[in-house]
């Protein structure tokens, strides 16, 4: 069963990922959510329980409170004893350069997409997701 999770605080983009899945099977399950902190507490709890994790994660940047760059700290930290390959993929509305440079940094991060997001960009992921 193949998992996605959407970290994002905009409901508009949520209601964009929505309809850019609609009709694409690659995904069993989908969660939205704008708490990137909850996420990795859940993958922090069932980190030995590979079923129970996100295959991909879709991930905004800018974000309050807790952003997008707090989540890849943390996860990065925590990464080494989960046994799963979670895949982020980040998606931003920022045009810096270095957010992207810094982003793909992360060894975990997948790809950097720029809002908005198109129904092509889900086929990419995907193909990403498969192919390692």
């Amino acid at each position: 069963m193949k998992k996605l999770v959407i970290i994002d605080d905009d409901p508009i983009d949520h209601f964009v990922m929505k309809h850019a899945l609609r009709g694409k099977n690659y995904f069993d399950t989908t969660t939205y959510t704008i708490y990137g902190s909850l996420i990795l507490d859940y993958i922090e709890e069932n980190r030995a329980k590979p079923e129970k994790l996100p295959d991909v994660i879709i991930l905004d940047l800018n974000m309050p409170v807790f952003s997008g760059w707090d989540f890849l700290e943390r996860f990065q930290q925590m990464q080494a004893g989960i046994q799963k390959n979670i895949k982020v993929h980040v998606l931003s509305s920022s045009i810096r350069p270095s957010d992207k440079e810094n982003a793909e940094k992360y060894p975990f991060v997948r790809s950097f997409i720029s809002k908005p997001l198109e129904s092509g960009m889900i086929d990419n992921i995907a193909h990403k997701q498969y192919a390692d």
